[in-house]
């Protein structure tokens, strides 16, 4: 089996090989189009779709990247919107200035656009049956619609500034930030057509995950400098934060808390599978 890096490796090879072109006369949009796909990030949700995929069934890993890259693409076009001066207005995002710093509010938009809707293309023109492909594209737009990642970012804009109960913020979290990582697990099961039960314990993994994910990052916003982290950090003042909401103690002692919950889920996967989640979790969030 590939190990997580090896399968990061073959990621970021097949990435390199399938940025988006749109080539045209405008002097500049087709850099900005692959640029913050090229500057890299942490992959993590096309990591955890191929990481099922090689657990379950290492075959279809090859055609799995065409899926992995949508899903990368889609994530990619969250952050630069979520940048953007009507949002965050972040001037840094993966180590880079961010596009519209770079360029223009008017390209960062459309570049956004444009990999929103270039996800699906990767899909649907994945070697995959279209029975799957159909399932595929229903759960990455209804998770990073408007019943996952995009209600999560309106909620998250509205009430700045405006304190959340932990369940109002929970319930902003599993839309903004654990449903597009819920559905790149879920998504990795469709492509191995694993058996319903399978699927619906890897996506409720992926919720905790990525709630996981979230107090993580809360508590990199308080905690490191933008250089460590590669973006702004400290502006969560005005955001309802894990930090804010429970002190930096207790957003720590809620990731630990979470932690636990996520060895519980592990369990009633199959054990290769869960071994290499595992794996992941360690990685990313046991240090």
């Amino acid at each position: 089996m590939r190990s997580n890096q090896e399968l990061l490796n073959l990621f970021e090879n097949f990435l390199s090989n399938h940025l988006p072109c749109a080539t045209s006369f405008h002097p500049h949009f087709e850099k900005a189009l692959s640029e913050m796909l090229d500057v890299g990030g942490k992959r993590f949700r096309p990591l955890l779709l191929l990481s099922v995929v090689e657990s379950i069934h290492p075959l279809l890993v090859e055609n799995a990247l065409h899926v992995a890259l949508g899903v990368e693409m889609m994530h990619t076009y969250s952050l630069i919107h979520d940048d953007l001066p009507c949002m965050d207005n972040a001037p840094l995002r993966r180590g880079h200035p961010t596009l519209h710093v770079s360029y223009d509010e008017t390209t960062a938009v459309l570049v956004g656009d444009a990999l929103n809707t270039h996800a699906f293309y990767c899909i649907a023109n994945a070697p995959i049956s279209a029975e799957i492909k159909i399932k595929l594209v229903s759960l990455l737009a209804n998770d990073a619609g408007i019943d996952g990642m995009v209600l999560g970012q309106a909620i998250d804009c509205f009430f700045e500034d405006k304190l959340l109960t932990v369940e109002e913020l929970s319930f902003l979290h599993v839309h903004k930030t654990a449903k597009l990582i819920a559905a790149s697990l879920a998504m990795g099961a469709l492509i191995c057509e694993s058996e319903k039960q399978s699927y619906e314990a890897l996506y409720q993994f992926g919720l905790k995950l990525g709630l996981l994910f979230q107090v993580q990052d809360d508590i990199i916003d308080a905690t490191l400098s933008s250089e460590e982290a590669g973006k702004p950090t400290g502006n969560d003042g005005h955001k309802n934060s894990f930090v804010n909401l429970l002190g930096l103690e207790g957003a720590q002692k809620e990731k630990e808390k979470l932690l636990l919950e996520l060895d519980i889920e592990l369990n009633k996967l199959d054990v290769i599978l869960a071994q290499k989640l595992k794996s992941i979790v360690d990685d990313y969030f046991k240090h």
